[in-house]
């Protein structure tokens, strides 16, 4: 691991000596990579999915897990997203001038190198090496057990554009030691390592956070609310909390719990239970919502619990005040969202909601780095610092100071 990280290290520097224009150019060839070599890529997922099905792996994961050819191209999509962005390396992000004559300069650097840790999504591995690729840092990335021979195949396909533009495929890599005992030595590594983003359950998560000695960016469970006021459109309501949480039931920006306003349960409940029958939802409630339609019972384990499955809680409050009080107790801090038509009611759910991402009158489901014209993104940061939210080129970027003199001493 120490030789790997040391490797990995040293290709940095390589990477601050690439232009702008050389790196487009290079993520270009890794999309177009991609699509060539579609059929092997299929093949590996092929693989990967026959042991999800030994394994007993849920739908809902299979469905992250899963390849196909709309999928790969919309991988090389995102790729070519990325390398339209705008640099993100070397711009002045403030400058100034000081009483002494000193002339500074506030200007984006990358990171260095950063580790990725994830789970089931294939396309995670070519989003984030392409992020940081952009972004001038080095990627070292341990993907998930069941993804393993698709990682490997979409990480053999852009290493292989970096070596045809002589550059060492160190830059993009995945870490040799990929158990459990590996992971404990990487994010313990930080003499080689500058970021470690992990992105996946929340033992994952708890378990990085709690041992990390490089610094961590978390990418936390989606335990995503949304909220039905007593001034929303009703139409409008069932239409984005049924896409909120069955569109993609196992993402992490699935709507995990429905709050809705006492003041319209009885006359809304029984409509959102068809819909949500309609797409076999499994459905929990709290004793007012049992009250008015059929559900089982929903305990505060359940409002703590991110599904990942076509499951739903569903709990009536008291007004915009008792939605927040919930969200507040349960939230993750992911993505929140209020549908309503009163202004007030938003502007106060907006300001005392603490979350990344927060809602009026749309899905939880468009907390994405490519739906935020970011191209993609390494997670959705849960933290406060340095980033939040969809993390995508900016948020792999840090800065320093240049300070250019004619002289100067201090007294």
């Amino acid at each position: 691991m120490k030789a790997f990280l040391e490797e990995a290290k040293a290709a940095s520097r390589v990477l601050s000596i690439i232009s702008g224009s050389e790196k487009n150019r290079i993520l270009k060839e890794m999309a177009d990579a991609l699509r060539v070599n579609t059929k092997d890529l299929l093949a590996a997922n092929a693989l990967d999915m026959t042991e999800a099905d030994k394994s007993n792996l849920s739908p809902a994961l299979k469905d992250r897990l899963l390849l196909d050819e709309s999928r790969v191209d919309t991988m090389a999509v995102a790729i070519e997203e990325i390398a339209a962005l705008n640099e993100p390396v070397g711009r002045v992000l403030d400058g100034w001038v000081t009483e002494d004559g000193l002339k500074i300069e506030k200007t984006s650097i990358p990171i260095g190198v950063i580790g990725i840790i994830y789970e089931s999504r294939p396309n995670v591995t070519s989003d984030t090496a392409a992020l940081c690729f952009k972004s001038s840092n080095v990627c070292v990335l341990k993907g998930g057990k069941e993804a393993e021979h698709s990682n490997k195949a979409i990480a053999k396909v852009l290493q292989a554009v970096l070596g045809k533009n002589s550059l060492p495929k160190s830059l993009i890599s995945l870490i040799p030691d990929s158990s459990r005992e590996g992971v404990a030595r990487l994010i313990k590594m930080d003499k080689y390592v500058d970021l470690i983003i992990p992105r996946g359950g929340a033992g994952l998560i708890k378990y990085v956070s709690e041992n990390a000695t490089v610094s961590v960016v978390k990418h936390d469970k989606g335990q995503c609310h949304t909220y039905i006021d007593k001034d929303a459109k009703i139409d409008r309501a069932i239409a984005i909390a049924l896409n909120a949480k069955v569109q993609r039931p196992g993402v992490c920006n699935a709507m995990e719990t429905l709050l809705v306003d006492s003041a319209i349960a009885k006359d809304t409940l029984p409509l959102l239970k068809i819909e949500f029958d309609k797409a076999h939802t499994e459905l929990k409630g709290c004793k007012n919502t049992q009250d008015i339609i059929s559900v089982k019972d929903a305990t505060d384990e359940d409002y703590d619990t991110e599904y990942l499955a076509n499951i739903l809680n569903i709990k009536v409050v008291d007004g915009v005040d008792g939605a927040i009080e919930h969200v507040v107790k349960f939230s993750s801090g992911h993505s929140e969202a209020i549908i309503t038509e009163n202004i007030s009611t938003a502007e106060k759910f907006l300001n005392s909601i603490d979350a990344a991402c927060v809602y009026v009158n749309a899905s939880t489901r468009f907390t994405d780095g490519g739906a935020f014209g970011f191209g993609a993104e390494v997670g959705i940061s849960t933290n406060k610092l340095h980033a939040r939210g969809p993390m995508g080129i900016e948020g792999l970027t840090t800065y320093k100071f240049k300070i250019y003199g004619s002289g100067q001493v201090r007294e």
